[in-house]
Parts: structure tokens; C-alpha cells; sequence
């Protein structure tokens, strides 16, 4: 049975545990009465103050970071290398800027939908492998930044459908992109589905 997730399941303060938990659950967008459905495949862990590849290292606090330091199940989403829309769940209790990227999901409804969106003529794994693509896919964009995933109009939320991924069929690697953030770069914060098409590629 479908059921959005809860409050509690964003406000922990583990979001590393939380990233993983995310794999299987589904992402779900509802613009302009398309509706786009699909189960998160690869996630990465973000956590102020002591993470050098978060954006709120030190509890940096500025205009584009204090979202960050929302309650949990706000939406971070920001433009990267002034193209790609990437979507964050800010995790814990407000005031801890801790933050989960989507960075792969598994298309499940209406995927000529997100063709459409990503001009594709044929499904291909790339089009939803891959942060910056698979928002672009399911219409999400800076205009959702700040967004609560818990209230009942937000076109964005999480769903639970009763799957749940094992610690055995998850794979932990390092983030990608983040090769500034001297040791913290080396943290194995990036999960992702054992054998899973639909994640991004390892970089």
C-alpha cells in the first residue's frame, strides 16, 4: 500500500541512514496534471557542520544555504554549473543542515511523459540516471526550492510502497564531484542499488 512518508522518517538526525532508506522509496511530481512516478535508485549524504562537500560546512549560513537549515522534508533544490537543477531532502530537525541529493531513480509511470520533458525519442537508461537529468525528467526546478514534501498540495513528495532495499544490495562509494572537499571526498556517502541499470555512472 502507498502511503507519503512521514514527518519522523525526515527528522531523524542519521542521514546517512536516511539516504539509504530513501532507496526503493518513490519520487513522485505532479505538474500541470502530469503526474511522473519513479523509485529512487542512488542518493548522496550531506551533513553541516563537519562535511567540506556540504554547502553548510561550518553551518555556512547564507541566502541560497538557509534552507538547509529547515525542518526536515523541505526541498534544497539549486542550479549547478548554471544548467543542471539538482533536488535535495533536507533531513533532521530544524536547525542541522543536513541534506540527501536524488541522484538516480528507475522510471516507473508515465515515462512518455519524461521523454517528452527530456526530448528522448526511446527509452534510454541515461534519462533518468543522473541528478541533473532526472530532475529535468520529472519537471522539477529552482521554482520548488523551499517546498514542504509533507504538505498536501506540494507537486513534489516521497512515497513508501512497501519495498525495502537490504544493506547487502546497497553499494557505498564516494560522492561524485566533490574532489574540493580534501578528505571528506574520500567518505563512502554515496548509495546505490546492487545492479541497478538506472544509476549514474561511477566516477
Amino acid at each position: 500500500m502507498s502511503q507519503k512518508l512521514p514527518p519522523s522518517f525526515y527528522l531523524r538526525e542519521d542521514v546517512l541512514q536516511i539516504s539509504k532508506d530513501l532507496l526503493g522509496k518513490y519520487l513522485i511530481t505532479n505538474f500541470d496534471q502530469k503526474v511522473t512516478v519513479g523509485k529512487i535508485v542512488e542518493t548522496e549524504a550531506y551533513r553541516a557542520p563537519d562535511d567540506k562537500a556540504c554547502h553548510a560546512h561550518l553551518n555556512r549560513f547564507t541566502e541560497r544555504t538557509k534552507i538547509m537549515f529547515e525542518a526536515g522534508g523541505t526541498a534544497y533544490i539549486y542550479l549547478c554549473y548554471g544548467i543542471h537543477h539538482l533536488f535535495n531532502i533536507v533531513t533532521a530537525p530544524k536547525g542541522m543542515a543536513h541534506a540527501v541529493l536524488i541522484r538516480a531513480v528507475e522510471p516507473v509511470e508515465n515515462v512518455n511523459v519524461m521523454l517528452q520533458r527530456r526530448k528522448f525519442e526511446k527509452l534510454k537508461y541515461n534519462l533518468t540516471a543522473g541528478p541533473g537529468t532526472l530532475t529535468k525528467a520529472f519537471g522539477i526546478s529552482k521554482k520548488q526550492n523551499g517546498i514542504n514534501l509533507l504538505d498536501k498540495k506540494s507537486p513534489i513528495w516521497i512515497e513508501d510502497r512497501g519495498e525495502i532495499v537490504l544493506e547487502k544490495n546497497i553499494i557505498a562509494s564516494p560522492r561524485v564531484g566533490v574532489a574540493y572537499a580534501e578528505e571528506c571526498a574520500l567518505w563512502d556517502w554515496r548509495f546505490r542499488v546492487k545492479e541497478s541499470k538506472w544509476t549514474s555512472r561511477a566516477k
